[in-house]
């Protein structure tokens, strides 16, 4: 076929990498905005900051999953 589908073991490997990565830039650059500055219960705040968490987990989970054999 071709250098790039020849390198991966499933034909979604790079698509379940990619959309891992995604997920835990959009977390980092998440937590850079603050979003927690813009509300005043700090109850609201540790949920935003879970949110980002277990999308970054989720991201990582992801890239594992499509990387593991």
């Amino acid at each position: 076929m071709n250098g790039f589908t020849d390198r991966f073991s499933d034909r979604l490997e790079p698509l379940g990498t990619a959309t891992g990565v995604f997920l835990i830039v959009m977390s980092l650059a998440t937590v850079v905005g603050m979003p927690w500055n813009t509300n005043g219960s700090a109850l609201v705040s540790i949920m935003q900051l879970l949110g980002i968490v277990g999308t970054a987990a989720i991201g990582a989970g992801l890239i594992w999953l499509a990387r593991t054999e």
